[in-house]
């Protein structure tokens, strides 16, 4: 049973968590007994597929940041990730069946761009030659620190049209509260590099509630990317989590976050771009990516890499899951020695039941712009979306959905409180699992 949602919207705070896919990843537990892949995909359509391949590297562990990474290559061990990956490619791709098509690529984590260019190139061979995903839109994650001529080099040779940096803010002390040891002129340098290379599509991540920040500082970092004319900005707010190098430090500093959310959505919506997200502005004469259509709310994930997760319709699965830094070392350096055997088979995730479905399909349609189809819904699961949704009205009445004679939109109020109304949504049996969570 949900609460009041106006109760909801007064007591819970507007920054609390993100709010991405659903179920939420401290909802996953591990499968007794595994699952075999190629038992939960033999059902699926694989006609239009999304293929992530995850790096769980970085040069630094930024004091906000709870990500699947290590910072350290220790000996051999990116190299041994890499041979780990082509080993878990091949067994994944016999699993898929040879139908499985593709119609987006991702390399992220991490940083992609922590490994030798080497490494990466064999990384995109295992996307290419094993699973046939070229000549598809491309993106790739990377950093002020890693990323150089030769990466971006092998980007443009291998086809990446978007690439992806977290600058986060370009003044050094903001930079040295969020835990990062660098400077705003990294940040300079690399966007002057990318630019300098013509990937078609360029997204920098700006965070804002940094201890110290001001609205007007924020929307100055805003400013600054703005130089590099970003086809996308994704903002984010700051969010402090357990056993984050922030998190430690026993901290909060939530009371400028929603005025720099609102003055930085004021300055992007000035200079062109659209909201299509919580987070994500894009420019609004940015292209458009071509190639095969692929729906978040319908279609396949599959992920390649300790700390990926994959996504059929009923079961999402992924690797065990840590923060510190002696988990992380733990479950990757088990992962890298895994046979044939043992990459055949889901072992950590999640069941959606026809219920999980839904919610899942009815939130990621509320909180993007491209809202929720009334037909579409019905079509996808052969239910009235209102008869199953009484929550619309509940949404609409509190001003964040508007209904169209097609469906229902976020306005800019629900974007605005995207991080509110989807826990708000989540169904008691995943909000238990994760309050039963426990953070390594």
């Amino acid at each position: 049973m949900r609460p009041p949602l106006e109760t909801w919207l007064n007591d819970r705070p507007i920054y609390d968590a993100y709010t991405y896919s659903y179920p939420h990843k401290t909802s996953y537990r591990a499968f007794d007994p595994p699952r075999a892949l190629d038992e939960l995909w033999a059902n699926e359509d694989r006609s239009s597929l999304f293929l992530y391949l995850h790096v769980p590297f970085c040069e630094m562990r930024c004091g906000f940041c709870n990500l699947f990474t290590r910072v350290r290559d220790e000996g051999d061990l990116s190299e041994r990730f890499v041979r780990a990956v082509e080993r878990q490619a091949r067994v994944v791709r016999s699993a898929l069946g040879s139908d499985a098509r593709f119609s987006r690529l991702a390399f992220g984590g991490g940083t992609p761009t922590f490994l030798a260019p080497a490494q990466l190139s064999r990384l995109f061979d295992v996307a290419h030659e094993i699973f046939g995903a070229t000549a598809l839109p491309t993106s790739l994650e990377t950093s002020p620190e890693t990323i150089d001529d030769e990466h971006l080099a092998l980007a443009k040779s291998r086809g990446v049209d978007r690439i992806s940096i977290g600058i986060q803010s370009f003044f050094d002390a903001e930079l040295a509260a969020l835990g990062r040891p660098l400077r705003g002129r990294a940040g300079v340098d690399a966007l002057d590099r990318i630019r300098t290379a013509d990937i078609p599509t360029l997204n920098v991540d700006l965070i804002y509630g940094i201890e110290g920040q001001s609205a007007a500082s924020f929307v100055a970092s805003i400013d600054k990317a703005l130089i590099w004319s970003p086809e996308e900005l994704y903002l984010y707010p700051l969010y402090v989590r357990p056993l984050t190098g922030l998190g430690r430090r026993a901290k909060a500093w939530d009371d400028l976050r929603l005025e720099c959310y609102r003055e930085g959505r004021r300055r992007l919506l000035d200079r062109g771009y659209d909201q299509i997200s919580t987070r994500l502005f894009r420019r609004a004469d940015a292209p458009q990516p071509v190639g095969p259509e692929y729906s978040c709310q319908d279609d396949g994930m599959v992920g390649l890499g300790c700390g990926a997760r994959s996504y059929t319709t009923a079961v999402h699965y992924s690797d065990d899951w840590a923060v510190s830094a002696t988990e992380v070392r733990a479950i990757l350096a088990e992962w890298v020695t895994r046979d044939e055997r043992a990459l055949a088979t889901a072992t950590y995730g999640a069941t959606l039941d026809a219920e999980e479905q839904q919610t899942r399909y009815f939130l990621k349609s509320v909180l993007n712009r491209s809202g929720l189809d009334r037909a579409a819904y019905t079509q996808r699961f052969g239910v009235d979306v209102e008869a199953a949704w009484p929550e619309l009205a509940m949404l609409v009445e509190q001003g964040l959905l508007v209904e169209t004679t097609t469906g229902w939109f976020p306005t800019a109020l629900g974007l605005e409180r995207g991080d509110q109304i989807g826990p708000w949504l989540y169904s008691s049996a995943v909000r238990a699992a994760m309050r039963g969570f426990r953070i390594r």
